[in-house]
């Protein structure tokens, strides 16, 4: 029977964090793990994007823990929503429920119940795989007991049946260690065309009609497998489109301890690419430890989002809105400017304390291998990326139309006019459009190709600001009255 309400009443809702910005020209999509036994659909949420706009719709569908080692998800959670409060974020879980478990019992001795409940003090428990007994008797659940879980993940029994007084519980346990770099890197299923892992990355643009700006797998991409099938997916994405990836290096003694290391390091990674963003070390805020992608990326979102949605400022002497920059085993790194412009120097980003912690550094991967502008800076390179795939989404109604002057002309009046526009901002330096005519021979034209060029420039950083300075005693002479 409905509840007749004839009262006044309140209720209070959870503290809402920042509204979150939206932009998409650094669009994440994360790979890694999430406690999926937390999640409204465990399974539905297993090798699929999953896109959020808001740290509670995240949580909702992918389960949350700080355990950023076992869920490597939650710490980009955590740095988008709660860091930077940026969106929205799309999430790639690999962890299969079905396959990464393990069992739980909970021993010959049987767990007390007080007062009607009892804590399971283990997570990753998977709801559908409880069972529960009294003494010989199989418990009926929504009958005998109901099942939640807590803020930190244990989940509580709460009993419904009278005269129970102990009970023991055997279940499956999601099991993140077996997890493996392959499973990150994933595959394609030759007999059912299931996509697993980094292939998923071909689903997004068909599923959420977005593209993807930035690929990262915090907690994985510092393997030299993983980032090696990362950067292989930042091109010809959906056959059309482009991104960068945004790699971690290892901080670990396995890795590199000490900045001097970090060219020979990333020499082992063989990680030289234009594509590739490489950052190095981790980054803490208060207890909290992040990969240092999870919060660059977060970061160059919030940054493009401030700038019109389009990534022509460089990520570089940003806040990241960090404590300490530190080693895989916590380990404190402080670098003054010029360890950190060594750093950069290697085609590398990292981080300085400067009246606030700081990303620093301009150069992508392929650096100083290629000095070539639009591959070198991370700007101009993520510049030609945004910019390619605008040209694409903009115009790709147009393919299969009558291939006449009428579609030339609407084409370049139509890109001219929206370079003049990002010139007049400020996005870029200038640009302009063209059809040539030599370029479009009649034979092309009659086998239905159509060829336009386009000139562009972006920005460059203002990397190195010099000033020279000199002692003029001729001013000092004026200022004490001289002739």
């Amino acid at each position: 029977m409905a509840v007749y309400n004839h009262r006044i009443s309140t209720e209070e809702v959870d503290t809402q964090l920042t509204v979150p910005v939206n932009g998409t020209a650094g669009l994440q999509v994360v790979f890694g793990t999430a406690p999926v036994n937390l999640a409204e659909d465990p399974t539905a949420v297993v090798n699929t994007p999953v896109i959020a706009y808001t740290f509670a719709e995240a949580v909702k569908q992918l389960g949350y823990s700080a355990d950023f080692e076992k869920y490597t998800l939650c710490q980009a959670m955590d740095a988008s929503f709660r860091v930077f409060a940026v969106a929205p974020v799309i999430f790639v879980n690999v962890l299969n429920p079905a396959v990464h478990k393990k069992a739980y019992s909970s021993g010959d001795d049987p767990l007390n119940v007080v007062s009607g409940a009892v804590k399971v003090n283990e997570t990753g428990i998977l709801k559908a795989s409880v069972e529960v007994k009294s003494g010989e008797d199989v418990l009926t659940v929504g009958t005998d007991y109901t099942l939640s879980f807590d803020d930190d993940g244990y989940l509580d029994i709460t009993v419904l049946k009278s005269g129970v007084t102990a009970i023991k519980v055997t279940a499956d346990e999601l099991d993140p260690s077996l997890v493996t770099a392959q499973t990150l890197i994933g595959g394609v299923n030759v007999n059912t065309g299931e996509e697993t892992g980094l292939e998923v990355i071909r689903q997004i643009y068909p599923k959420l009609g977005l593209v993807p700006g930035l690929i990262l797998a915090p907690g994985w991409s510092h393997n030299v497998s993983v980032a090696a099938v990362m950067r292989t997916k930042c091109e010809d994405l959906n056959g059309l489109f482009t991104c960068e990836c945004v790699i971690d290096m290892d901080s670990s003694a396995n890795g590199a301890t000490v900045y001097t290391a970090l060219k020979v390091l990333k020499e082992n990674m063989a990680v030289s690419d234009e594509h590739c963003i490489l950052c190095w070390p981790k980054l803490r805020l208060g207890d909290v430890v992040y990969y240092y992608s999870a919060i660059w990326a977060a970061m160059t979102a919030t940054t493009d989002a401030a700038h019109g949605d389009v990534p022509y400022k460089s990520p570089s002497n940003e806040l990241v809105n960090v404590s300490a920059a530190v080693l895989a085993d916590g380990t404190e790194v402080v670098l003054d400017n010029n360890q950190a412009a060594l750093v950069n120097s290697f085609g590398i980003v990292t981080a300085i304390n400067d009246n606030g912690w700081k990303s620093w550094g301009n150069n992508t991967s392929i650096y100083p291998n290629s000095t070539d502008p639009k591959d070198r800076w991370i700007a101009c390179r993520r510049m030609m990326s945004w910019y390619r795939n605008h040209f694409i989404l903009t115009y790709k109604n147009k393919v299969d139309d009558p291939a006449s002057y009428r579609l030339i002309e609407a084409v370049v009046d139509s890109e001219n006019l929206y370079l003049n526009s990002l010139t007049a901002n400020g996005s870029i330096a200038g640009g302009e459009i063209k059809f040539n005519e030599e370029d479009n021979p009649i034979t092309n034209i009659l086998n239905g190709e159509i060829k336009f060029y386009t000139k562009i420039a972006f920005w460059t950083p203002a990397e190195y600001i010099h000033n020279t300075i000199e002692f003029d005693p001729t001013i000092l002479e004026n200022a004490l009255g001289g002739e």
